[in-house]
């Protein structure tokens, strides 16, 4: 899909606050109301824009342990990658997976409350999925930077 200036612009000031209501949006984009509904609408279509969320800050709900952990399954069947993909998928821990190239067949982001919610994920739910050959854990020092924001 194409994008003009006015989708571009949109866009952006939707993924930096999706809560201002069309007024304020034409406002800003020199635009009618209707233009603007119109316009978002037909990124919601196209599915550019999939869905509304708000951003919870992990230090308020005491899920500010980060870990990052690489996942190698025993083997590459399509049985292994599919069970584990679905098993991976029901862990509320885990907020983000992604199958990757390389040493490592997935990483997973992981947040909990400390060490110690690790160490009871780690050996009461995901070690516990069968076809895992071996995990390697780091844990986040610093977030240096976090954005959901897509450049157009």
């Amino acid at each position: 899909m194409t994008f003009d200036t006015i989708d571009r612009n949109l866009l952006e000031l939707l993924q930096h606050d999706s809560k201002q209501t069309n007024k304020e949006l034409s406002n800003k984009l020199l635009l009618s109301v209707t233009a603007v509904y119109e316009r978002i609408k037909k990124l919601e279509r196209a599915g550019v824009i999939e869905k509304y969320v708000a951003l919870v800050n992990k230090e308020k709900i005491n899920k500010s342990f980060v870990a990052f952990c690489n996942i190698k399954l025993v083997q590459h069947t399509h049985d292994y990658v599919i069970k584990f993909e679905k098993e991976v998928a029901n862990l509320n821990e885990v907020v983000e997976c992604y199958h990757i190239s390389g040493d490592y067949d997935y990483l997973l982001k992981v947040l909990v409350a400390d060490m110690k919610a690790f160490r009871e994920f780690m050996v009461e739910k995901l070690t516990t999925i069968s076809h895992i050959g071996s995990t390697h854990s780091t844990f986040m020092i610093n977030e240096v930077k976090f954005t959901t924001a897509i450049n157009i």
